[in-house]
């Protein structure tokens, strides 16, 4: 039997009033999805062939594309193009995409990605009203605002608990990070990497 193959992913964390009461957007999945069956999750999804021609808006950050790789313009085009697909909101500039996170699901599951994960301010969506989820797919329900202290309540993935406690620490230092920490389950054995 062959292991499910590898896909490149996106996911976005909105961080919505991080100086006073900071929230995520989440969202559940359905229960008769293939992939995390009822956890609620951030915004995101696979590269699509069409996210490595797409124009990105803005100019993202050398530290950011640098370790992306090549691959980097199509994960921010995902990025984007998932947010609005998945939310209904729209993040105008791919410059508030702060690349923080990476993850590869372990073997042994119906689908498998290579999630890169991206903070962003929901603040840069001046013209958004950020509690309208009307344009938003079906892909994810219950749609809300979770304060962050409250969101390990929530049927969540493993890896979205660590996610999570990265959001924390970046929400207090309200800087990129100093290395991208990176779960590497491309094997049958987890190595827990940076990337500089």
């Amino acid at each position: 039997m062959t292991d499910t193959p590898i896909r490149d992913a996106a996911s976005v964390v909105l961080l919505r009033d991080a100086d006073t009461a900071p929230k995520v957007l989440m969202g559940q999945r359905g229960q008769n999805a293939a992939f995390m069956p009822n956890k609620f999750v951030f915004p995101g999804g696979a590269v699509d062939p069409e996210d490595a021609t797409a124009v990105l808006p803005g100019i993202p950050s050398e530290m950011c594309l640098s370790r992306l790789g090549n691959v980097g313009p199509a994960l921010l085009a995902a990025a984007l193009r998932e947010t609005w697909e998945e939310t209904g909101l729209t993040l105008s500039k791919c410059e508030g995409l702060h690349y923080f996170f990476r993850a590869i699901t372990p073997p042994g599951r119906p689908r498998r990605f290579d999630a890169r994960f991206f903070l962003a301010d929901a603040n840069i969506m001046t013209d958004a009203d950020l509690d309208d989820f009307s344009k938003a797919s079906d892909e994810l329900r219950h749609l809300h605002w979770v304060p962050l202290p409250e969101a390990r309540a929530l049927n969540l993935p493993f890896i979205t608990e660590v996610v999570l406690a990265e959001v924390e620490a970046l929400a207090k230092t309200k800087a990129p990070p100093a290395s991208v920490p990176f779960f590497d389950n491309s094997t049958g054995s987890s190595r827990f990497l940076r990337i500089q």
